[in-house]
């Protein structure tokens, strides 16, 4: 287990000096958010999104394999997983200024030091937990915590858990079998095998997800369905990975129709999002429905009907219905509150 150096706290009004050896703890801030208001944040980058790193290809060249063990003496923030969860202290992110092994990616620069993401999923049970309750730490799935994290580190954060998860996943090559060795700074990993060699690279899987709109009635609505897994009431966008072959609106319109048995024309793009839960790419739409009646496919989704702009508004409904606050379901959703005429 690692030998730790001093711990500060980074918070809005600068960085404080702590107690417990070894760590940085980032301050959250609460969003402010009720799922009975669904506000309009529209105009704000969506959560996990916008990560401020500078992602230098030179900088991983520099880190190449990791084995010199330029990193040890390096200006650095590590943010740590396990079983794909990170560190934290009340709520708030735990970062390490220093570790005593490699780390398995370098995810860029971020305030004049090296961001690294360090996988100890080769831990056993016993001692990640040993580790954690030395820093009065526990491992927490990030979207416990995530929407009340600064933007920019919970961003961050995310897209550690991600490459940690692509990372595990590539071990072996999958065109010969052999292991796989990690390079460029943990952007690569090559297989071993001579006469093979393949290089592997991160991958994301799109996914798209929209925002089924009516406006044909006296009150435009919009088409939400639930998952029977979900928080009891909880509604959200429809969303579907995208196959082979297939565009995006064709994906959107395939999805739609599978699920509930509505068809779409006009699809427009509004936004996108990275969900590396474990490693998709979210990508936003609206679909203007051109059918209205509602089949839906039980190996897809529980239920699903349609709301008005009123009923969304009306706090009684919305506290049960909204979405996640760190999802682009709840923007698409705000989005929409705020574009659509209110009831004549």
């Amino acid at each position: 287990m690692a030998n730790l150096p001093r711990l500060y706290i980074v918070g809005s009004g600068g960085k404080r000096k702590g107690g417990v050896a070894g760590a940085v703890v980032a301050r959250s801030r609460t969003s402010g958010h009720t799922a009975a208001t669904m506000p309009n944040f529209s105009t704000k980058p969506l959560f996990y999104s916008d990560s401020g790193l500078v992602r230098d290809p030179l900088d991983r060249k520099a880190f190449e394999d990791f084995s010199a063990g330029s990193w040890r003496d390096t200006a650095a923030h590590w943010l740590l997983y396990w079983q794909g969860k990170s560190l934290f202290v009340a709520g708030q992110a735990l970062l390490l200024e220093r570790f005593d092994r490699a780390p398995t990616v370098l995810l860029g620069r971020h305030d004049d030091r090296q961001i690294f993401a360090l996988d100890l999923s080769d831990w056993e049970e016993a001692e990640a937990l040993r580790f954690a309750e030395a820093q009065s730490a526990e491992w927490a799935d990030l979207r416990r915590y995530g929407p009340a994290l600064e933007a920019g580190l919970a961003a961050r954060l995310a897209y550690g858990r991600g490459m940690a998860y692509w990372h595990q996943r590539t071990q072996f090559c999958g065109v010969c079998g052999a292991p796989t060795v990690s390079a460029e700074g943990g952007h690569v990993r090559r297989c071993t095998s001579l006469p093979c060699g393949t290089p592997h690279f991160p991958r994301t899987d799109p996914a798209v997800i929209m925002l089924v709109t009516d406006d044909t009635g006296p009150e435009p609505r919009i088409l939400l369905g639930r998952q029977a897994a979900w928080t009891p009431g909880m509604m959200s966008t429809l969303a579907g990975f995208v196959e082979p072959g297939e565009s995006l609106e064709e994906a959107v319109r395939r999805e739609v129709w599978e699920e509930v048995g509505v068809r779409v024309g006009t699809v427009t793009y509004r936004a996108s999002q990275p969900w590396p839960f474990p490693s998709s790419l979210m990508v936003g739409f609206r679909a203007q429905a051109l059918s209205f009646d509602i089949t839906v496919d039980p190996s897809e989704i529980e239920s699903a009907r349609w709301f008005t702009r009123s009923e969304l508004l009306d706090p009684e409904i919305a506290q049960h219905v909204a979405p996640r606050p760190d999802s682009i379901a709840r923007r698409l959703i705000e989005e929409w509150l705020a574009d659509a005429p209110a009831a004549p």
